[in-house]
């Protein structure tokens, strides 16, 4: 039986997203979970986290910092923290596991457990149902929302940031690694926001300015009551159609949200943008996700 069906196919055409039970085991989200427990007990944090602030001069090296490690992070493995879980000589004030956002945005092609997943049949499957001629993966990130203050994400399409020519080329897959609930922050949608365009870009400005990115156009004001929420049980994953309207809370219970994400281009056809902050490289091309 396919794990994906017409129905869902169906959803997600209509929708701009749809929620599908049952891609991992338990037992592979907490294999998941797990590996990147080891990953964070052993990072090294990046200098410019740990920057003490005693002029405005050092702000701006630590944002420029900031900057330069996010821009270069597309064919590594980095670590994004939340705000205020380091004191004012760069020491930890939280736990080391509590303390990060996101890690991203190569774990799909050097971590060996999420690259087995990122390919794994049942991905593979789906990208064959809904048509994908030359997918590649573009990135991949394990989101964290912590317990109490995993920060909010604003309304916004996954388009403004991965821009491509034409539009519709990508899709996000978002797997629930715990139970993701309306308390701990699971995604909201507007349903059918995925067919009108993109109101803003996030774009490299030229080399040698800084900031090293920033938008065009601007985010449009959203109703909050056209938001649905999308829970999902541990295990389940959302497919997200790259210019679909979502969002989520802050989480504001007592129990993580972790999620293991990637974003998928159709390559056949289509023009990724040499604007987007984030580019293939030489060491690390967008591997393509149906392994021979």
């Amino acid at each position: 039986m396919d794990f994906m069906t017409d129905r869902d196919v169906q959803k997600y055409m209509e929708d701009g997203y749809v929620v599908l039970d049952g891609l991992l085991t338990p037992r592979e989200c907490d294999e998941l979970r797990q590996r990147m427990a080891e990953i964070v007990d052993r990072m090294d944090v990046p200098g410019h986290c740990r920057t003490t602030f005693s002029t405005s001069h050092d702000e701006q090296l630590q944002t420029q910092g900031n900057a330069d490690y996010f821009i270069t992070s597309g064919d590594k493995i980095r670590f994004f923290f939340e705000k205020g879980v380091f004191d004012d000589k760069g020491e930890f004030i939280v736990p080391k596991q509590r303390s990060l956002n996101k890690v991203g945005h190569a774990l799909h092609a050097y971590e060996p457990l999420y690259k087995q997943v990122t390919h794994s049949p049942k991905i593979q499957g789906m990208a064959k149902k809904l048509g994908l001629m030359s997918p590649v993966i573009l990135q991949s990130m394990f989101i964290f929302k912590q317990p109490g203050f995993g920060g909010e994400v604003t309304p916004h399409q996954d388009a403004t940031f991965l821009y491509t020519e034409p539009l519709g080329r990508v899709m996000g897959l978002w797997v629930a690694l715990e139970d993701a609930t309306v308390n701990n922050g699971c995604l909201w949608f507007i349903p059918g926001s995925h067919t009108s365009g993109i109101s803003r870009r996030m774009v490299r400005t030229p080399k040698g300015t800084f900031p090293l990115t920033d938008f065009r156009g601007r985010e449009q004001a959203y109703a909050d009551e056209r938001f649905v929420a999308a829970p999902v049980k541990k295990g389940g994953v959302v497919l997200i159609h790259g210019e679909v309207v979502h969002r989520s809370a802050v989480n504001t219970s007592e129990d993580s949200r972790h999620v293991y994400t990637f974003h998928l281009m159709e390559a056949q056809d289509t023009r990724w943008s040499p604007d987007n902050w984030l580019q293939p490289t030489e060491e690390l091309p967008f591997p393509p996700l149906y392994t021979k």
